[in-house]
């Protein structure tokens, strides 16, 4: 479970060849020429857990272990003690094989499913309101310039969203500062995966931001809370049951977040507006995290 760097402090999902293709196509009309264009992979990944199968996610391929932990982690089928002991990622099987020396019960977990409007489909298993009992963020301050900062870094970031176009992204920051990038078809994949690094290195999210290509509904609401990160930011808009949640756990929620403009649904209060919004440029079209072919 390698990243590469891209500075020193920040971390970004790789490029690699499993989560590409190259496909020759041709033009809706006669005078259109072949041409080569880059398209997104989709392949299977079923996730176990000590021995039961869980489920079966349609990922891009890279990241596996992650992805499993933190769809583990943010389904509450880990218990907060519990220690992974293992995580094997068979290529040719396309499995991943989470092991930890708890007695988590999660069969009960496993009767009921909800499908969310997480697109790639997003599922959660038992009640999507667990763990949000009594849940209060830390109230963390944010910087307006950090937001600014972020998008402007973001949005010129190398990805496979502006290759390629048809994939979110989730960035972990801290401030102004990106630290783990990840890509997925499923907004709910991308933030996964940061959970599962997140995991695996002992970060917490009391310090940090989530900025995400996706819309904010309850789900991706839900799983930032969980994952214990007091501000949710996104270029996208937002759902009535995800701003609803974001104020019951005081999470600081950020939407339609381009250019000089962004929208805050919940903990205005907590923003510190220094920044210049008249120094802040319009968001250029070429810089757009929009598809490369247009």
């Amino acid at each position: 479970m390698t990243t590469r760097d891209l500075t020193d402090q920040y971390l970004i999902a790789p490029d690699p060849a499993s989560a590409r293709l190259t496909r020759r196509v041709t033009g809706h009309d006669q005078t259109s020429a072949e041409t080569e264009i880059s398209v997104v992979e989709e392949r299977p990944l079923t996730i176990f857990l000590n021995g039961q199968e869980i489920v079966t996610a349609m990922t891009i391929g890279d990241y596996p272990e992650y992805l499993a932990l933190g769809f583990l982690k943010n389904q509450r089928m880990l218990g907060p003690h519990e220690t992974v002991l293992r995580v094997d990622y068979d290529d040719d099987l396309e499995t991943v094989i989470v092991r930890t020396d708890g007695t988590t019960l999660y069969e009960e977990k496993l009767r009921k499913k909800t499908r969310t409007s997480g697109c790639a489909v997003g599922t959660v298993f038992g009640d999507m309101m667990e763990g949000l009992e009594g849940l209060t963020l830390p109230a963390a301050p944010v910087r307006t310039s950090w937001l600014y900062t972020l998008a402007h870094t973001i949005n010129r970031t190398p990805s496979l969203y502006l290759e390629a176009g048809a994939i979110h992204g989730t960035v972990l920051c801290r401030e102004d500062r990106p630290l783990v990038y990840m890509e997925d078809v499923g907004r709910h994949n991308a933030v996964d995966k940061i959970a599962g690094w997140m995991l695996s290195e002992g970060e917490a999210g009391d310090d940090k931001i989530l900025y995400t290509t996706g819309r904010l509904t309850s789900e991706m609401v839900i799983k930032t809370a969980l994952m214990g990160i007091p501000v949710l930011a996104s270029r996208s808009g937002f759902t009535a049951w995800g701003v609803e949640i974001a104020r019951e756990v005081g999470l600081t929620l950020i939407g339609r977040m381009r250019g000089q403009r962004f929208v805050c649904l919940s903990g205005e209060d907590r923003l510190i507006r220094d920044a210049d919004v008249e120094s802040i440029p319009a968001e250029d079209r070429k810089h757009r995290r929009k598809s490369a072919v247009e």
